[in-house]
């Protein structure tokens, strides 16, 4: 179990949505500095909080950025991306784009990030990914978050001997400008955040943030045939 309490986090992807609550939710529970990345450099008043311009996509930029943030004890690998697009007719560039970032891009942190972690007790990674991991008929979206799961449950093996506390986190709909356009049921990025690091302080490796991810974990063990997300239907 990891306590946030006095701890360094890094969120990729701090400077809005879930990425930015959940750097409001480390303050809250008493984080003593948290990094917090965006895609371009950007300002945040509060002393506690080191922004950093980070893109998940080059080896060098995550490289400067874990230089910068070497006293992390816990790394959210929040960043995502979310391309519509279907696998067969989409614009291919697209497709790998959404791998890039949403799978290599969380690897290459963790690559980065661990002998910092490994260095300052073992700590925690915290990657999120979706339910749409588990469902059919979301494009690369889904297809990049069924690899990072994939990826979050083999780093879990890796970096056990170095007393890392992996953590992979499935949510539902989130109510922020990513699926802004979705008509469906959202949870808000407080919930989610807060659902979280609880998982993460209780000793969890896997966090289901919402009913709906429960419900569908629940169903992998039926066809597969049923297991297609509601609106590609």
């Amino acid at each position: 179990m990891v306590a946030v309490q006095d701890k360094v986090a890094v969120v990729t992807g701090g400077r809005r949505g879930l990425g930015a609550t959940l750097v409001d939710e480390l303050l809250a529970r008493g984080a003593r500095k948290v990094y917090s990345t965006a895609r371009a450099a950007y300002l945040d008043s509060r002393p506690e909080v080191v922004t950093a311009a980070l893109e998940v996509r080059s080896a060098d930029s995550v490289a400067a950025f874990a230089e910068l943030a070497s006293d992390a004890q816990l790394v959210f690998n929040n960043a995502g991306t979310l391309l519509p697009g279907a696998l067969l007719t989409g614009d291919f560039d697209r497709v790998t784009e959404t791998f890039d970032v949403n799978v290599f891009g969380p690897l290459r942190v963790a690559r980065a990030f661990a002998p910092i972690l490994a260095a300052n007790g073992g700590g925690a990674l915290v990657n999120m990914h979706s339910v749409l991991s588990w469902l059919a008929g979301s494009g690369a979206y889904g297809a990049s978050k069924a690899a990072a799961w994939s990826v979050t449950n083999s780093l879990r093996i890796e970096l056990a001997q170095q007393h890392t506390q992996v953590v992979g986190v499935h949510a539902g709909f989130i109510d922020t400008e990513m699926v802004s356009a979705v008509q469906a049921p959202k949870a808000t990025p407080a919930e989610i955040a807060a659902r979280i690091l609880d998982g993460l302080e209780a000793g969890h490796t896997e966090v289901l943030a919402d009913a709906v991810t429960v419900d569908v974990k629940a169903a992998l063990s039926g066809p597969v045939e049923q297991l297609i997300f509601a609106a590609a239907r």
